[in-house]
């Protein structure tokens, strides 16, 4: 193996079949890693051998972020450093496999990142959400049934809706937990409330269609398997009837799921479990969210305030 290409082919085999990286997280560190491959080879006038890898220097990689970041439609500052993510990764592989190391990469620093606090939607918006599934005259009733499930389901259980539509018809009825594989192939166990038990098991009674133990669970109009775009849309057309802002998406229900038990009193490691993160770092955000929520309470109720 002596060309740039058929490492990068390796690299992705490598993710894919020994680090079970999901076929989304292939394809985006692979898109990241060709559009660097391809200003490198622009930059070098022709195609790029292992040794010409081993050869970039820290100024060439500076350069290509800096082209990512101008022109006509310029990657925002986390693109840019997930792009970065993506190339580290990618020359740690040829260290690593191909005996090519490069030490100039460490030297690049990404661009600063303002990490925003999560933005979750309250327990009222929440539940009114839950509540105006029901009276949507556009739908068929297992279509409004399907679709409070699903979003009981992210809010309840604090799941991605990637998470939430991976469940099959054998998992249903539900089981007092579930097992879930997250980012990184990542599994956690969450416990089921009786309250989404109950939306799922009515979504069920009322599916119009027959379906094997191992397809997906949740399914569109004509038959196939529900997408993450039709969660979105319907939270889109939900939120615009009830007057609730942009930030009212299905995220915003494991948001709140987070927040919701951090504020009644769960402490952050649990939560940190709950939510499948690698990092009690990223948990920890909700604090800022909760600690936000206090001041404005009190700024409303205290007399002196």
């Amino acid at each position: 193996m002596t060309s740039a290409r058929d490492a990068l082919a390796a690299w992705l085999t490598h993710l894919a079949d020994e680090r079970r990286a999901s076929p989304r997280t292939v394809r985006a560190y692979g898109d990241n890693v060709l559009a660097y491959l391809n200003f490198i080879e622009r930059h070098n006038g022709g195609s790029l051998s292992l040794a010409d890898l081993g050869a970039v220097s820290a100024a060439d990689l500076r350069a290509y972020l800096a082209f990512r970041r101008s022109g006509d439609h310029p990657l925002s500052p986390r693109s840019v450093s997930q792009s970065l993510s993506s190339i580290r990764a990618f020359h740690r592989f040829l260290d690593a496999r191909l005996s090519t190391p490069n030490a100039a990469i460490g030297l690049v620093r990404g661009p600063r990142i303002k990490v925003g606090a999560p933005r979750p939607v309250t327990e009222d918006q929440a539940r009114g959400l839950l509540a105006e599934i029901a009276v949507d005259p556009d739908r068929e009733e297992w279509e409004a049934a399907r679709d409070e499930a699903v979003l009981t389901l992210l809010w309840g259980c604090g799941l991605r809706i990637s998470e939430g539509l991976s469940l099959t018809r054998a998992d249903a009825p539900l089981a007092e937990t579930l097992r879930i594989t997250g980012k990184g192939g990542k599994t956690r166990i969450v416990p089921v409330l009786d309250a989404v038990r109950t939306a799922v098991d009515a979504y069920v009674a009322a599916l119009p269609f027959v379906l094997a133990p191992n397809e997906p669970l949740f399914r569109a109009k004509r038959g196939g398997p529900l997408s993450p775009r039709h969660v979105q849309a319907a939270m889109q057309l939900l939120r615009g009837r009830l007057g609730l802002s942009d930030r009212a998406t299905p995220h915003a229900l494991r948001h709140s799921f987070a927040t919701h038990l951090l504020g009644a009193g769960a402490d952050l490691r649990s939560i940190q479990d709950l939510l499948g993160h690698a990092s009690l770092s990223t948990t920890q955000r909700y604090t800022q969210v909760d600690a936000e929520g206090l001041l404005a309470a009190y700024g409303k109720a205290h007399p002196r305030a």
